[in-house]
C-alpha cells in the first residue's frame, strides 16, 4: 500500500452492529475482502476509531461518479481519445524540451486542434471547444499552465492522461487522497503553497486529525518512491497528478466539468424485477398511451423549427449576450441595460415583444410600452385588470380578500370607474366566486381579456407609432473584448448587487402610488341592491 503512488486505494473499515453478530466477513468501500473478525478488530485498533461497535470511517465525498448519466456520453468521448491515440492515425507525438527535462509523447495543441479538425470534420473554433472538453474532464493534461483546464491553439505542451484516470473508471476522488497528495505536495514545496491547496490542506488536517500520522506516512512514501524514478517520469507523473487533482478539486471560483447534482440514491441502469406491480404499470402507462391524442410529426417539427428559427439570434447557448456575459467578465453591463425599469431598452430586447403577446406581458419594459399604447386608445382597463388578476392569484394569503374587493370595485362593479367588457355569463361567474375568493377565481375573465388583446390590441400595438418610436431609440451595445488584465480587474472591482427586498419594496411603493385610494367594499350589499334592481 505504501508503494503505490497515486492515488493511493486505502482501507475504508466500517464496522456495525450488523457485522459484530456476523463476524466472519467485513464490508470494504473498495473491494470485497474476505478476513477473520480479529483482522478487522486489529485494524480498527490500529487506525484508532474503534468505539463501542459501531463507528465509520468518514474518508470520502461521493461526488456522482457511480451513478452518473453521462457515463455512455463519456464512454463516446474515450473512443475517440482512443482513436487519437492510435500509433497509425493518431496524434503524432514527439520528445520535448520542458525547461531542462526531455517529455516523451508530448504534443502541442496545434496539433490537437489540427488532428480534431481533419478526422471529426470541424472548424477550428469547435475543434478547439472539443479539445478544451477533453482538457476539462482530464483525459489531455498540460505540462506547462495546470491552472487552466483549456487547450490552446498554441505551441503550448500537452499529454494524454493514463486511463486510469479516466473519469469512465468511476474512482472516487476521496478526501483521504486528496490530504495525501496535498501533504506530498507541501513536503516537495517545503511548506510553499498555493493558496487554495493550503486552505484545503488546513481544514483537511482539521478535519482528518485523528489519521493525520497515517496520512503523513503514506505522503513520504509516495514521496521517496516518486524521487527514485528518472527526472522524466517523476515530471509526468507530478503533471498527471495534478491534473487529476485540478479536474476532480478545482480551485475556488473556476468551473469543473465534474460538478452535478443531486445525489443517487439508487442505480438508474438497474434492471427491475419483473414482478405482478411492473407489468400492472406497463399495461396502465400503454393504456393511457393509446387513449391520449396525438399530432403529426410533420405539424410538431414545423412549429418546432418555426420556433428555433424565430429565438436562435436570443438563445443564450447560440449567440453571446451582449456586451459581455457579466458572469465571466465580472461587468455588469448587460445586467443594466436590462433592468426592468430601463429608460432605453437594447434593439434584441424590444424585437423579442413582436414574438408572442407572451413576451411582451412578460418583459416589465414591454408591459409598461404597452400600457401607453392603451392609454391613447382608453382601453388601459383590460391590462391593469389583468394586472390586478395576476397579483391576487401570486400573492399573500392574507391580502387576498382585500384585493379581491379592489378588483370588484374598481372592474366588476355597476358603475367601476375602469369598468372591462366581458360577456354576462363570465361575468356572473366571476361576481359569484368573489364572494368567497381564492386565488384562481378570476381565471375565466383573465383569459377572456388576455384573448381579446391578444387577437385584437396586440396586433395594432406592433404596427402604432408607440411601437416603431421604441424600436428607433432602442440601443444596440458593442460586445467588449476584456484582456486578461481587464478581467482581474474587474474581479477586483466586483461589487455587491441591488437586494431583491429592496427592489421588490420599491415597486410596491411605486405600485402604492399610482393605486387610487378606495376603501373597503361589501359585495354582498351590492350583490342584493344589484338584484334589487332587476
Amino acid at each position: 500500500m505504501g508503494n503505490s503512488w497515486f492515488p493511493c486505494r486505502r482501507l475504508s473499515v466500517c464496522v456495525s452492529e450488523q457485522s459484530v453478530q456476523n463476524p466472519p466477513m467485513a464490508d470494504w468501500r473498495n473491494r470485497e475482502l474476505h478476513c477473520d473478525w480479529s483482522t478487522v478488530t486489529f485494524l480498527c485498533l490500529l487506525l484508532g476509531v474503534f468505539s463501542d461497535y459501531k463507528m465509520t470511517i468518514r474518508s470520502d465525498r461521493d461526488h456522482g461518479q457511480r451513478y452518473r448519466p453521462r457515463m455512455s456520453c463519456l464512454k463516446k468521448v474515450e473512443a475517440t481519445v482512443v482513436q487519437m491515440q492510435d500509433p497509425s492515425t493518431g496524434v503524432k507525438g514527439t520528445d520535448q524540451k520542458l525547461n531542462v527535462t526531455t517529455i516523451p509523447h508530448a504534443i502541442t495543441g496545434q496539433v490537437i486542434i489540427a488532428w480534431i479538425s481533419k478526422n471529426m470534420n470541424m472548424d477550428s473554433d469547435e475543434a478547439q471547444a472539443f479539445g478544451t472538453m477533453l482538457v476539462a474532464f482530464g483525459y489531455i493534461y498540460p505540462l506547462q499552465d495546470h491552472k487552466k483546464l483549456v487547450l490552446r491553439p498554441d505551441g503550448s505542451l500537452y499529454r494524454f492522461q493514463t486511463p486510469y484516470f479516466w473519469p469512465v473508471q468511476k474512482w472516487k476522488a476521496e478526501d483521504s487522497d486528496y490530504a495525501i497528495y496535498l501533504a506530498k505536495r507541501n513536503i516537495r514545496k517545503k511548506g510553499v503553497l498555493d493558496a487554495n491547496e493550503q486552505e484545503e490542506y488546513n481544514k483537511l488536517h482539521t478535519w482528518m486529525n485523528y489519521k493525520w500520522d497515517f496520512i503523513v506516512m503514506q505522503a513520504k512514501e509516495q514521496y521517496h518512491a516518486g524521487k527514485a524514478r528518472q527526472k522524466a517520469d517523476r515530471v509526468v507523473f507530478d503533471c498527471q497528478e495534478r491534473a487529476y487533482w485540478i479536474v476532480h478539486r478545482p480551485p475556488p471560483q473556476t468551473h469543473s466539468a465534474m460538478d452535478y447534482g443531486l445525489d443517487r440514491h439508487i442505480d438508474p441502469n438497474a434492471e427491475e424485477k419483473k414482478t405482478y406491480d411492473y407489468y400492472r404499470r406497463i399495461i396502465i402507462y400503454t393504456q393511457q398511451a393509446v387513449m391520449r391524442s396525438r399530432v403529426k410529426s410533420s405539424v410538431s417539427l414545423g412549429a418546432l423549427v418555426k420556433y428555433i428559427t424565430t429565438f436562435k439570434n436570443h438563445d443564450p447557448f447560440l449567440v453571446p449576450c451582449l456586451p459581455s456575459n457579466p458572469w465571466q467578465t465580472d461587468d455588469d453591463s448587460y445586467w443594466e441595460l436590462n433592468m426592468a425599469d430601463v429608460e432605453v431598452p437594447t434593439k434584441m430586447r424590444v424585437e423579442r415583444w413582436s414574438f408572442s403577446f407572451y413576451e411582451l406581458l412578460n418583459d416589465p419594459r414591454g408591459r409598461a410600452d404597452f400600457k401607453i399604447f392603451l392609454k391613447k386608445e382608453f382601453s388601459g382597463e383590460n391590462l391593469a385588470f389583468w394586472e390586478a388578476a395576476e397579483e391576487l392569484k401570486w400573492g399573500t394569503a392574507a391580502s387576498m380578500s382585500e384585493k379581491a374587493e379592489h378588483v370588484f370595485k374598481t372592474f366588476l362593479a355597476p358603475g367601476a370607474p375602469r369598468w372591462i367588457n366581458i360577456d354576462g355569463r363570465t361575468m356572473g361567474l366571476t361576481v359569484k366566486g368573489l364572494e368567497h375568493p381564492h386565488r384562481y377565481v378570476l381565471d375565466a375573465a383573465q383569459t377572456h381579456i388576455f384573448m381579446l388583446m391578444k387577437k385584437d390590441t396586440f396586433y395594432r400595438y406592433l404596427k402604432s407609432p408607440v411601437y416603431k418610436e421604441i424600436q428607433k431609440k432602442a440601443i444596440s451595445p458593442e460586445p467588449h473584448n476584456f484582456s486578461d488584465t481587464q478581467l482581474q480587474q474587474n474581479m477586483r472591482n466586483r461589487r455587491e448587487s441591488i437586494s431583491p427586498i429592496i427592489t421588490w419594496q420599491k415597486e410596491q411603493e411605486e405600485k402604492a402610488k399610482a393605486a387610487a385610494a378606495a376603501g373597503p367594499v361589501d359585495i354582498k350589499k351590492l350583490m342584493a341592491s344589484k338584484l334589487d334592481r332587476k
